[in-house]
């Protein structure tokens, strides 16, 4: 699916069957060279460093060792130390979004698709209104499930995937979902969802935005489509034409 620094689209895909769109918000909606996840990364290390009395090194090591093992840094928190998660949430995602401008053109793009579209995020609602306001697609989504929506369940996790569709009441066999993390995508494809995983341009990795692991398995048999242009595929779909 990569050749190089060049993005391969694999064969045409068929998206006229889909009535719900799923997008993943950080990463996703906007790209990750803006700086956002590293803001993040940063103002969740320094809350558990000073939550558990580690020094920032150490802190980053369990911070990325609870994320990997256990889809969010917090959920590993909770279980781990009985974190409360509003504080950690409310520091995590106090960050600037200056950089982030407006993006008509996913805007156009996604009120083109078809049916609704929902946003789906191990972050949290607040989190995720303020970049859409900022991006100017709010009125795009018919609603945010957040990691409270979700009780603290997060993606990858199956029982999270389960309850996000119960609770919206999406058919997997008519949804697509969007996503920066291809292990993400495992279970929606194994739930009968149409995949697309959004890559930075070139499909480069910056250290600053995300763990090189983070960035396995993009030529796995799970994803249908890889983009590094989410508004260039948007137009490129003839859903419902």
């Amino acid at each position: 699916m990569s050749d190089g620094n060049r993005v391969i689209e694999p064969a045409p895909v068929d998206f006229s069957h889909v009535d719900t769109w799923v997008f993943d918000l950080d990463n996703t909606l906007y790209p990750p060279g803006l700086d956002l996840w590293r803001q993040i990364d940063m103002r969740m290390r320094s809350y558990i460093a000073d939550y558990l009395g580690l020094s920032l090194d150490d802190a980053f090591a369990l911070q990325k060792d609870y994320y990997r093992r256990y889809g969010t840094s917090l959920r590993g928190l909770m279980i781990e130390h009985g974190m409360d998660p509003d504080p950690f949430l409310a520091n995590a995602h106090a960050i600037d979004l200056t950089s982030l401008d407006p993006a008509p053109e996913l805007g156009e793009a996604l009120g083109s698709l078809p049916g609704r579209k929902l946003v789906y995020t191990n972050g949290s609602r607040g989190h995720a209104e303020q970049v859409l306001a900022k991006l100017g697609i709010s009125d795009r989504f018919a609603d945010v499930h957040d990691i409270v929506a979700a009780e603290f369940h997060p993606k990858p996790q199956e029982t999270a995937y389960r309850g996000f569709l119960a609770r919206h009441d999406v058919d997997p066999g008519r949804a697509a979902m969007f996503e920066d993390l291809a292990r993400n995508l495992e279970v929606p494809r194994q739930l009968g969802m149409r995949t697309v995983l959004v890559v930075p341009p070139g499909l480069a990795v910056s250290p600053a935005d995300r763990e090189a692991w983070e960035h396995e398995g993009r030529d796995g048999d799970h994803i249908d489509v890889v983009t590094d242009d989410l508004t260039g595929f948007l137009n490129s779909l003839r859903v419902g034409s």
